[in-house]
């Protein structure tokens, strides 16, 4: 019956390692929503690439096959073609107004988590502390029993 309670012990520490590996582990429930919420984060920056890229390419069509349009995109770039005189004024702007914004990189942080060694040290410290306390316990019972009695 001894053992029982001492195995106890044990079962108790392995219990504590895996319900924390499950939960805060490198692969637990914690590292998993973290990287749920970044995955999501990416889906909507590929959708927003993919807008963009959708854009960048209707300009790119109409600066290659309509002349209208790269004639007044050069003029708003501030260029004229050598039949026209224009007039500039300065302060007045004219020059690199029109930015196209290509998007951004997003970069994906390493997902936070308790390393599985401090995990197996903190599952054997429960044990052992169990395992303390039932000795501690069991010494107790017997300096109960074998104590004189008072008159």
């Amino acid at each position: 019956m001894k053992a029982v309670k001492y195995l106890f012990s044990l079962w108790a520490g392995v219990l504590v390692y895996t319900s924390l590996s499950f939960v805060f582990g490198p692969m637990g429930l914690s590292a998993y929503r973290q990287l749920k919420n970044e995955q999501t984060k990416q889906k909507v920056n590929i959708d927003f690439l993919k807008q963009t890229n959708k854009e960048l390419e209707n300009t790119m069509n109409s600066l290659i096959y309509d002349s209208e349009t790269l004639t007044v995109l050069a003029r708003a770039q501030g260029y004229a073609s050598p039949e026209e005189r224009f007039i500039r004024i300065v302060g007045l702007g004219g020059g690199g107004q029109i930015k196209n914004y290509a998007g951004e990189v997003l970069s994906s942080p390493e997902p936070g988590f308790i390393a599985d060694k401090t995990l197996r040290i903190i599952g054997l410290c429960a044990g052992l502390s169990i395992f303390i306390c039932l000795a501690f316990h069991e010494l107790l019972k017997r300096g109960v029993r074998k104590a004189p009695p008072r008159a």
